[in-house]
């Protein structure tokens, strides 16, 4: 057995090509670095990737880089030149998967279409991220997460029931996406070692993953004919199910899907006497009281403060949660017990504090290695490995190919 402090992770000896750009998937390639691959990322010399240039800033340093792009090494390299493309063949070869975001077709426009990519690598497995697939009428069309979102559906059920839809505070749908990339390697690694095949090629489409998630509103609009529409904070499969604000302004999220815990949250808010009333016996009574129950709870909260609150429904075993900021996430003990706030060694700020690996192994959990770092500074190290001498990088860099 590994020890358990090794913190190596599951996946070292895995060789990955990152050359995509801004979050989804990159944070898939990071994903893999967490738990040990070997990630080294590509980007143009000169500006890099975009997600470089987006804020937050702290003395001119991107912070939402360092944490999409973590545990990397960093080289640049201009695919559209022909000394740029033999070095990406070469990296090709050595490497067990890559993966890439630019628009369906790019690559092969490049020189490095599939059959090339399976030529130099007959194992290699590629990711490739896009906005709607690499086929159909969409597929050369760009998009962002907002995009995925609106036309995934989510946009659509998010928001109040009278208002405008409503997009996630975080490019939610970028950050799924990338679990799906890291998911279907993984997928297609293990297939090509049980079952004897070469190289797998995959089409992760953004858009279908979104859709993908929101796993009822499919089959409820086949079987039912019905179109989810937004409802607020309500639940629309278990009463009660809301959002509460508290006498001291605070505010905490209610649910509970089974007898037991809306007997339990009865209990916590003293309306004991209402648990065996006939009209919330069961789930579908009680979603057919769904506001007469949310002005129960709403009177509770009113009248308690956000501690007061907890603690009676600690006690009873009830389901709530205190919507935390993060300043309250970095301050929560089950978090700092945890040590899901994570110091991660940074070359601008000597550490910076991000979110840890998830989710946790036990024998070889792996780590967050380092922040992401600035433009190209393994470039020399990269290409020392493949062989090049310190004559030929710099010739490299002189005529702009690194």
């Amino acid at each position: 057995m590994l020890d358990q402090m090794d913190g190596q992770g599951p996946l070292k000896g895995l060789k990955v090509l990152d050359i995509a750009t801004i979050i989804a998937a990159p944070f898939a390639a990071s994903l893999l670095a967490d738990f040990g691959a070997e990630v080294t990322k590509f980007e143009m010399p000169g500006r890099g990737d975009g997600l470089r240039y987006f804020p937050p800033f702290r003395d001119d340093k991107p912070l939402w880089w360092k944490v999409t792009n973590r545990g990397k090494r960093y080289g640049t390299l201009d695919l559209r030149k022909p000394e740029g493309l033999e070095i990406m063949k070469k990296l090709i070869a050595e490497h067990d998967v890559l993966v890439e975001n630019f628009r369906p077709g790019t690559l092969a426009k490049w020189g490095l279409d599939r059959e090339t990519l399976w030529a130099l690598n007959p194992d290699l497995v590629i990711l490739r991220v896009s906005a709607f697939g690499q086929t159909g009428p969409k597929s050369r069309q760009g998009g962002f997460a907002r995009i995925f979102e609106a036309m995934g559906g989510l946009t659509y059920i998010t928001g109040m029931k009278e208002s405008a839809p409503v997009h996630p505070g975080y490019p939610i749908a970028d950050a799924f996406g990338g679990v799906f990339g890291a998911f279907s390697i993984m997928a297609a690694l293990y297939g090509i070692k049980a079952n004897g095949t070469r190289g797998e090629e995959i089409d992760l489409a953004l858009t279908e993953a979104t859709f993908r998630l929101l796993e009822n509103i499919a089959i409820e609009y086949d079987q039912l004919g019905q179109v989810r529409e937004r409802d607020g904070n309500n639940n629309q499969y278990t009463a009660p199910a809301n959002v509460f604000r508290t006498k001291d302004g605070r505010y905490v999220t209610v649910t509970g899907s089974t007898d037991s815990m809306f007997a339990a949250n009865m209990r916590a808010i003293g309306q004991a006497q209402l648990i065996d009333d006939p009209r919330f016996v069961g789930n579908r009574a009680r979603m057919a009281q769904r506001e007469t129950l949310d002005e129960i709870f709403r009177a509770y909260m009113e009248s308690h403060t956000l501690d007061e609150t907890l603690d009676a429904f600690a006690r009873e075993g009830g389901a709530i949660g205190p919507i935390y900021s993060v300043e309250q996430i970095f301050e929560d003990a089950q978090m700092q017990a945890r040590e899901v706030v994570t110091a991660v060694a940074d070359d601008d700020f000597g550490t910076v504090r991000m979110q840890n690996v998830v989710p946790r192994l036990t024998n070889n959990p792996g780590r967050v290695r380092w922040s992401a770092k600035d433009l190209g500074v393994d470039t020399n190290e990269i290409l020392a490995d493949l062989g090049f001498d310190a004559e030929q990088i710099a010739t490299l860099r002189d005529n702009g190919i690194i």
